[in-house]
């Protein structure tokens, strides 16, 4: 009896791992939202990280968070790195591209609580008087992380953090 027990448990946790390999090897997170501002507005909130804090949901992880501006001042070059609590982690952003007012690329990586390197790419579009902004993160998926989106969603987990901060550029750009 405890054989056979034993030997369904092996099964049953193969399967959850061939499955887990079997997910995809990348993923991405993308939301947007209509400000009712125009490209011009908007894209200087977004290519300065000086004026993150007014709109960035991560930024109100840890108000102790040391923060760290290097490289150029905005656009091209500028980067970003923090150090906080466990919410907020370890980790440096730097601007890759900027076309004004249409696009900010971002290289993100991550070193606590997890490790990973990802691409955001923020894209303005106008909309008759409004603009379109899309947020977007794609990376990599390892094994781990293959494995803990069979209980996690982390499209839900992420789009709900780029939902509040498309919501604060929203509030920031439309005074």
């Amino acid at each position: 009896m405890f054989t056979t027990i034993l030997v369904i448990l092996v099964v049953l946790i193969a399967a959850v791992l061939v499955y887990a390999a079997t997910r995809p090897d990348s993923f991405v997170v993308t939301r947007s939202a209509n400000i009712k501002a125009t490209p011009e507005a908007i894209f200087p909130m977004i290519n300065d990280f000086r004026h993150w804090s007014a709109w960035s949901p991560y930024e109100k992880l840890d108000p102790e968070m040391r923060r760290t501006l290097s490289g150029a001042e905005t656009g091209k070059g500028a980067a970003y790195a923090w150090d906080g609590n466990s919410k907020a982690g370890t980790g440096r952003m730097e601007i890759t591209d900027a076309t004004a007012p249409s696009r900010v690329s971002l290289k993100l990586d991550f070193e606590k609580p997890f490790r990973a390197n990802n691409t955001v790419d923020f894209t303005l579009t106008p909309a008759g008087g409004d603009t379109a902004v899309t947020w977007a993160m794609r990376g990599s998926r390892p094994f781990i992380a293959k494995l803990m989106g069979l209980v996690m969603n982390f499209d839900r987990l992420i789009g709900k953090d780029f939902e509040a901060g498309l919501a604060n550029l929203k509030s920031a750009t439309e005074k």
